[in-house]
């Protein structure tokens, strides 16, 4: 006799928890480019999808992926979680990225903007020389337009990619 089929996981209660409210006008997956540039590199064009999603909890779950407009490749990964700060308006945001990275940012939500601050970034003994970052996020009906800036061991904080997402589904 073989093994049990095992039965999806399903969430007792999805419903939006209420001290999410205020960043429910992210969730959704959206979907667009932009251009990235940096002190170190070449300027290029990407294409992003990042999802924002709930499980009934008192956190936004957050997923990124982009890749090279050129040719496809993958270019970034991200997986996360947004979440409502000790304060009214404030938010914390925690990353991991596959560059040997972890990032931990707070900051400020103000209507539909959103801008984070690093306050630890963590890295493996290879990981990259990220040592800050800081986000901007501001949404209009169903168009989101960002900027991230990020500082290096060896560089100043500089912008780096910037770009605008449409939502695609809620």
């Amino acid at each position: 006799m073989g093994p049990r089929p095992r039965e999806p996981l399903e969430h007792p209660n999805r419903s939006l928890h209420e001290d999410i409210a205020s960043l429910a006008f992210l969730i959704g997956t959206w979907e667009g480019g932009g251009s990235g540039r940096y002190p170190t590199i070449e300027p290029f064009l990407y294409g992003e999808r990042v999802v924002f999603d709930h499980v009934g909890d008192a956190f936004l779950t957050y997923g990124l992926e982009s890749w090279l407009i050129d040719d496809g490749s993958p270019l970034h990964l991200e997986r996360g979680f947004l979440r409502p700060g000790a304060e009214p308006g404030e938010v914390e945001l925690t990353l991991a990225h596959p560059l040997g990275l972890t990032e931990v940012s707070q900051g400020t939500l103000e209507g539909s903007s959103i801008t984070l601050s690093s306050v630890t970034m963590g890295r493996t003994h290879t990981g990259s020389e990220v040592t800050g970052v800081v986000r901007r996020y501001r949404v209009a009906d169903d168009v989101m337009r960002y900027e991230l800036d990020m500082a290096m061991d060896a560089i100043p904080m500089a912008r780096h990619p910037d770009g605008e997402l449409r939502r695609i589904t809620r």
